[in-house]
């Protein structure tokens, strides 16, 4: 299947970023803007709680089932923003490394930020996702 997202990376800006500066999707496509992500069982309790990775884990496949009732996949992502209810690099560390590694070679361009709090009891992490598909 033929992808309408195009990663763009930079041979001038720093290679230490794990994921492509930009990204884009021809004229035509169709754009799914998905709601935060977040770490939320079936019966809406939280997650993992007070585990920043586990709640990554769980709000990426979260992310997923979005993705799948609107015709998409994680493949077809053009750009997320990982939120982290922490002033600790170290915890959002915790859950971008998560979040990398289910993007695997699909590593479209993010914004890591850590935040004050987040909307439901316990949670500590939120994912925001654009995608594109070709219609």
């Amino acid at each position: 299947m033929s992808r309408a997202v195009r990663l763009i990376r930079s041979a001038t800006l720093s290679d230490v970023a794990e994921y492509a500066y930009a990204a884009t999707a021809p004229a035509g496509a169709r754009l799914i803007f998905l709601a935060g992500a977040c770490p939320l069982n079936g019966d809406g309790t939280t997650a993992a709680v007070g585990d920043y990775a586990g709640q990554a884990a769980k709000s990426v496949a979260n992310l997923r089932v979005a993705l799948a009732d609107a015709g998409a996949a994680i493949e077809d992502v053009i750009s997320t923003r990982v939120l982290v209810a922490s002033s600790s690099q170290a915890d959002l560390v915790a859950a971008w490394e998560v979040v990398r590694d289910a993007f695997g070679e699909h590593d479209v361009p993010s914004t890591l930020m850590g935040v004050t709090v987040l909307g439901y009891d316990d949670q500590l992490v939120e994912i925001e996702a654009v995608a594109a598909v070709a219609e």
